[in-house]
């Protein structure tokens, strides 16, 4: 032994020879030995001549090697063997209960476990990452040991091809797994069968600095990992999939429509949202993402195409939030000469034929219907969700005496709305809980309403006028009529102003939301079925709404801004008329669809005469001639005798993470149904965009950047 003593560095020749002699390249040996080699230079100040004649003939040998068993492994993974099967069909096409037979396999290797020096076990994870059989080695004899030991050394999740003996699994291992000792050929599962192992092949290494496991939670920037390791996202991808299968086959091959494929560099236009510019080389000129294909597709109608669908792109430079992507998938459905009554019935058709194919789910032969004023004064919301057990609000201000009305509001000449939650407790437990929910981040919005805050009542038929005093004498039989309340009942006021509903939710319809979901929380409702689902068509939308802030609208000077877009048709004659007099009283023929309380597709009858679209762009809206003239070509291709068309997007991916949510038990979002989503910037952590420009791609594209 040669020894270094100073700050306890050993090194043993013994242990260097003997790695010296392990099968790892000479360039990992080089690595070693310059490593302790300078550690005892730095330690001691005093060289080792050998180790020092060794290393430089190794690092030298290294540098002329390392290249050539880089390739003659990277050969070795291109003449890897086809499979003989996939696993999926192994206990269907490949055993037939005729005696074991040799199979050839690809995957991923799992988990091993290593029962003696001798015997090992492990798990080949099909390439879809959604089956697995077990692998069984025995170091019988020499073959046997040396695929054993190849086994041992291969790190799990790296990419193999295994070959063996398939056969089924001795009665007592079965036992030990909980199976029937017993086979039935007609049930057989993976778990009833195993591949002894002949033979391994590591197609790729993992590097050593890498960690997989199952448990990990990777940052964005490792995507991948998170893609292979997590089986929820590789199932919801292949979620994904039969989801665009089932739209097809219902599409294409049961209603006669034509996939077409859009443009995706279009220009910039005033459809509404804020758009994504593609600069050219073409000084001054830029391309912009589409929003949607509604201009194309409307096109479209005018080209003849009578039944148009199509999986598309969308692009949108909105505030993110956790229901949005800046890029989204839609599913885009036009038809010429039908009305927006006909669009529902083929959308309802589509989406059966979804969860049907997704999840074995039947849901109702008919879509319930609701009006966009009934919607939002039964329920507060433009996109209730039906599953809550709280009946429709009641308007009460009629039944209230002055005073208590002015304790909860400011308002003139108010409406007053009650909430019944159906809580079937003790009137001390609804107590407690609707305390804690006031005082939790939960009411924030309610705290802040112009309007006034809520009114709290509590029925409880052991208090003076069951808890209703505040409503007096000759109110509280009324309202209990009204209300048909039970003990432990929370009554809910709340005012607003007598005007039109604009924007997607009231005050009342955001408590009621937040109050079902906290009482969920704690066990005081119950959690409703991922298998319950309950549609819903919200129809007669204003056609006109007041702007905002996050909506820019077309930029008119009207002070309105189309409520769907500005191809949206008036319902009916009499809407027609209003575009005199009143606009903002104006119906749209617009529907969406809400599935529990989440919108997945919007859409409207469109207008199909060109110059009623110019009346709306011009008189209407009071659009600049310049921004009207963006839509040139869509006039012009309506002046050539279009037929009258409607249409309807549906949000593929919020489909996807609702079917994936169903399917697996659990709430997924829309980032776990992508495989490469944005994050909350509108940045992909793993390719690292959007990136910095060039100041060459800068000159290229005549672009300057600005303060």
């Amino acid at each position: 032994m040669f020894t270094i003593s100073k700050q306890n560095v050993f090194l043993n020749y013994i242990e260097i020879s003997n790695f010296l002699r392990n099968p790892v390249s000479n360039f990992t040996r080089a690595k070693f030995l310059y490593r302790h080699r300078e550690l005892a230079l730095h330690r001691t100040g005093h060289d080792c001549r050998c180790l020092h004649q060794s290393c430089r003939s190794l690092q030298e040998e290294a540098q002329n090697t390392a290249p050539s068993i880089t390739l003659e492994k990277f050969k070795a993974s291109l003449a890897f063997p086809k499979d003989t099967a996939h696993m999926r069909d192994l206990t269907i096409d490949v055993w037939k209960g005729t005696g074991p037979m040799k199979v050839t396999l690809h995957g991923y290797l799992g988990v091993r476990r290593d029962q003696s020096k001798d015997l090992s076990f492990a798990l080949l994870v099909d390439p879809d990452n959604l089956h697995e059989v077990q692998i069984t080695a025995a170091s019988k004899d020499d073959a046997a040991r040396a695929a054993q030991n190849k086994l041992k050394s291969i790190r799990r999740y790296t990419p193999v091809v295994v070959t063996g003996i398939l056969k089924l699994r001795p009665p007592k291992d079965r036992q030990g797994l909980g199976l029937e000792a017993e086979i039935n050929p007609d049930s057989l599962k993976l778990g009833d069968l195993e591949v002894i192992l002949e033979d391994i092949q590591s197609l790729n290494e993992i590097d050593s600095n890498v960690t997989i496991t199952p448990e990990s939670q990777y940052a964005p920037e490792d995507r991948h990992l998170q893609l292979r390791t997590d089986k929820r996202l590789s199932q919801a991808l292949a979620l994904r999939d039969t989801i665009a299968r089932a739209c097809r086959e219902k599409l294409h091959v049961d209603l006669g429509f034509t996939e077409v494929e859009t443009p995706l560099l279009f220009k910039s236009t005033s459809e509404g949202a804020r758009e994504f510019l593609v600069p050219t080389r073409r000084k001054g000129l830029a391309y912009s993402l589409p929003q949607s294909p509604q201009q194309f597709k409307q096109m479209l109608m005018a080209s003849g195409i009578h039944r148009y669908f199509q999986i598309a792109k969308c692009f949108r430079d909105e505030d993110l939030r956790a229901d949005r992507q800046p890029e989204f998938t839609q599913l885009d459905i036009e038809a010429s000469f039908c009305t927006g009554h006909d669009i529902m019935k083929i959308t309802e058709k589509v989406v059966k034929n979804i969860w049907k194919d997704a999840l074995s789910v039947i849901l109702p032969r008919t879509f319930q219907r609701k009006t966009y004023e009934r919607a939002m004064s039964e329920y507060g919301s433009d996109k209730p969700d039906l599953r809550i057990p709280i009946k429709p609000f009641t308007r009460v201000d009629f039944l209230l005496p002055v005073d208590l009305i002015l304790k909860i509001t400011s308002v003139e000449n108010p409406i007053v709305e009650a909430m019944v939650v159906p809580l079937k407790n003790s009137p001390d437990l609804t107590r407690n809980f609707i305390g804690q929910f006031l005082d939790s981040a939960d009411n924030k919005s309610s705290l802040n309403n112009p309007d006034g805050g809520p009114g709290i009542f509590i029925y409880d038929t052991g208090a003076p006028l069951r808890g209703l005093a505040a409503f007096g004498f000759e109110a509280v039989e009324s309202i209990e009529e009204e209300l048909d309340v039970e003990d432990g009942n929370l009554i809910v006021l709340q005012a607003r102003k007598q005007r039109p509903f604009t924007g997607g939710s009231t005050a009342l319809g955001g408590l009621r939301t937040a109050i079902y979901k906290a009482a969920i929380a704690q066990g005081l409702l119950p959690t409703p079925d991922w298998k319950h689902f309950e549609p819903l068509w919200i129809t007669n939308f204003p056609l006109f709404s007041p702007p905002t802030a996050s909506e820019p609208g077309q930029g008119g000077n009207a002070g309105l801004t189309s409520t769907h877009h500005p191809f949206t048709s008036p319902n009916t004659p009499e809407d027609v008329d209003l575009l005199l007099t009143d606009p903002s009283k104006a119906i749209a023929d617009h529907y969406d669809l809400v599935i529990n309380g989440e919108e997945i597709g919007g859409g409207s009858r469109r207008i199909h005469y060109a110059e009623m679209q110019l009346f709306i762009f011009r008189d209407i809206l009071k659009m600049k001639e310049k921004r009207i003239a963006e839509f040139d070509h869509l006039i012009k291709a309506l002046r050539t005798g279009c037929p009258p068309h409607a249409g309807i997007a549906l949000g593929f991916d919020r489909i996807a993470a609702m079917v994936a949510s169903s399917k697996l038990g659990e709430k997924m979002t829309l980032r776990d149904v992508i495989a490469f989503p944005k994050g909350g910037k509108g940045e992909d952590a793993m390719v690292k965009s959007p990136a910095a420009i060039s100041e060459e791609d800068l000159r290229s594209y005549h672009l300057k950047l600005r303060d």
